[in-house]
């Protein structure tokens, strides 16, 4: 679906904001499971709910016989989309701020961007390139001094950084992967049997890691919550935003995410906002816009291009 063929903004701007609450708020609930989980059993728990969640919706919308037809490359995207990158930050916001972790999640364009340029041939003008460049350079800028202000170990910081950028880049692949071999099939039934894939594909490593210590109700809660509020509504929240608002403007959700990552880590976990990140943060979002083909010269700067 074009931009130009969308509802108007004052019919989903309300379920655009609710979406970057939610997916905001993963970050919090993701340290307050993994701190009692551990990283895998949170992400393995995480999809695991969410499946079953989301199961009796396909159902009832009458989705079971595209995923029984197509349940190989979905179940491969849920490992791509939501197993590692999950994984990984389950574990990074365990030695970093929630908020810097959510900006470093902004990045996700940036790689669909160059990794649809690498596998799928996307052209890539000047303007985008200038944009990956800038986007990439605040990355490097965030890295070499935010940790130390975060009151996380330097050390534990980067790898915490590193793993913030692997989960990211997972994602942009799992764009390309999803324009490759997942064309066509109804957004329910990928949605409901990725988190089928990754909850099988997490399922040896959760258990294998189960905490010894039964987690309290608050961990518990932190899961529950993100299972269904910041992966199975969300999902939803977020395929119907596509078909109401276009691809390009559901995209711009990502640029809005780290803004409540960043208040709700300040309000419940006392983490420091430092100008240093909200300046790094602004970098990026600028090179995203612009490799994103969101903000072009001599067009339109909202809902300009599709998603890449």
């Amino acid at each position: 679906m074009s931009d130009s063929a969308t509802r108007p903004v004052s019919a989903w701007i309300g379920e655009f904001v609710l979406l970057a609450s939610l997916w905001g708020a993963s970050f919090l609930f993701m340290r307050m499971g993994a701190s009692e989980f551990g990283p895998l059993p949170t992400a393995g728990l995480r999809v695991t709910l969410a499946t079953l969640f989301l199961w009796p919706i396909l159902l009832r919308q009458g989705h079971w016989p595209a995923l029984r037809q197509h349940w190989r490359p979905i179940m491969l995207a849920g490992i791509i989309n939501s197993a590692i990158p999950f994984a990984l930050f389950s574990w990074a916001v365990l030695h970093i701020a929630t908020g810097l972790s959510s900006i470093l999640n902004a990045t996700v364009p940036l790689f669909g961007a160059l990794i649809a340029w690498v596998w799928l041939g996307d052209r890539i003008g000047r303007l985008r390139w200038l944009g990956l460049a800038l986007g990439f350079l605040g990355v490097a800028l965030l890295a070499w001094r935010a940790p130390a202000g975060t009151g996380f170990k330097t050390d534990q910081a980067h790898w915490a950084i590193g793993a913030c950028l692997l989960a990211s880049a997972f994602y942009g692949l799992a764009a390309s992967f999803a324009r490759t071999h997942l064309a066509g099939i109804p957004p329910l039934a990928t949605a409901t049997g990725s988190q089928l894939g990754a909850a099988l594909g997490l399922a040896l490593p959760t258990l294998w890691l189960w905490p010894a210590q039964m987690p309290g109700p608050r961990a518990w809660a932190a899961i529950v919550a993100m299972a269904v509020l910041c992966t199975g509504i969300a999902y939803i929240l977020y395929f119907r935003l596509i078909a109401h608002a276009g691809p390009s403007r559901a995209l711009a959700v990502t640029f809005l995410t780290p803004v409540f990552a960043v208040l709700y880590g300040a309000l419940f976990l006392q983490e420091r906002i430092t100008l240093w990140m909200l300046g790094c943060a602004a970098v990026i979002v600028t090179g995203t816009l612009l490799s994103t083909g969101l903000v072009r010269t001599r067009a339109p700067a909202w809902g300009a291009a599709e998603r890449p």
